[in-house]
């Protein structure tokens, strides 16, 4: 059981941009951010993300999830074709900074077909389409 005040988070999300504010004033804390992280671990759920030059997204899924089931939930070509991911951490973008930092760190991996998605993981999927109609 979390406790939590529906009012408080109420007050929160009508006015984001005065929360911190407004929390620091009644010396509280939201409890949202515990809701949905208790949420997701009781669903059996956790996220990964993939990153291009303008888009970071965040994509659900269960927990021991394999890499080339991950990849469908982006697009089902991407789980058919799968050939690897190219993994590395949240937590190694945060120290690094940069890809090529965590790349040079030997932070950056590559990770096949049996390869189980760890909540966090931030993924490059590596895929070969083909024609199945080519002859």
């Amino acid at each position: 059981m979390i406790p939590f005040s529906g009012a408080l988070e109420q007050a929160l999300l009508d006015e984001p941009e005065n929360a911190k504010t407004y929390l620091e004033e009644r010396k509280t804390t939201s409890a949202l951010s515990k809701i949905i992280t208790t949420g997701f671990k009781a669903l059996g759920l956790q996220y990964f993300f993939t990153v291009g030059a303008d888009e970071v997204r965040a994509w659900t899924i269960p927990r021991h999830t394999k890499a080339p089931q991950a990849a469908g939930k982006i697009h089902t070509d991407m789980e058919r074709s799968f050939i690897k991911a190219e993994v590395y951490l949240y937590d190694d973008i945060v120290e690094h900074k940069t890809e090529a930092a965590v790349k040079a760190a030997g932070r950056y991996r590559m990770e096949g077909k049996n390869y189980e998605m760890q909540d966090g993981d931030i993924v490059n999927i590596k895929f070969n389409v083909t024609d199945a109609k080519k002859k």
